[in-house]
């Protein structure tokens, strides 16, 4: 169904297959691209502050005592997060459990509401447990982080449908 946040299929948890990794890889490219863009590029042009996810990454890290570098923040942010973390996080959590709860929900409306958990993960708890204050204080740079999980989920979900579609 075109409006429901899935296919039919999609209720129960997808089969781990080759094609399913790469999906997960693509959406969870997809999102990072657009969280990035949106947080790095945009969002620092208009003058509201650009985003730090390698910088809070390295945090996290640092918290549990393990190898913090640049390299380690990078790896964490863009590949464990990004690419893996989050879009299974979608596809084996969050989107089953929409379709169970709220038969019907648009996907975008489901995803906006996952991108805005990722948001009260990461910067709630996640800032908070690297040291910052959670939710980094409620600065501007907070709801920059805000609009950057929602456009993460939105994209990464929309790869998912497109790619779901040209399957089927």
């Amino acid at each position: 169904m075109a409006t429901a946040t899935t296919n039919p299929t999609s209720a129960a948890l997808p089969r781990i297959t080759l094609d399913t990794l790469v999906l997960i890889a693509l959406a969870g490219a997809a999102g990072t691209m657009a969280f990035d863009l949106w947080g790095k590029t945009i969002a620092p042009l208009l003058g509201l502050g650009g985003l730090s996810p390698v910088g809070l990454a390295r945090g996290f890290l640092g918290a549990l005592g393990l190898p913090n570098g640049a390299p380690y923040g990078n790896l964490m942010h863009l590949f464990l997060v990004g690419v893996i973390a989050y879009p299974v996080g979608w596809l084996f959590i969050a989107r089953p459990l929409f379709n169970k709860a709220v038969p019907g929900l648009h996907w975008t409306i489901a995803s906006a509401l996952y991108g805005a958990a990722l948001w009260v993960f990461a910067i709630g708890f996640i800032a908070w447990f690297a040291g910052n204050p959670a939710f980094l204080g409620f600065a501007r740079i907070t709801w920059v982080a805000l609009a950057g999980h929602v456009l993460y989920g939105v994209v990464a979900a929309a790869t998912v449908v497109y790619l779901e579609k040209r399957t089927a």
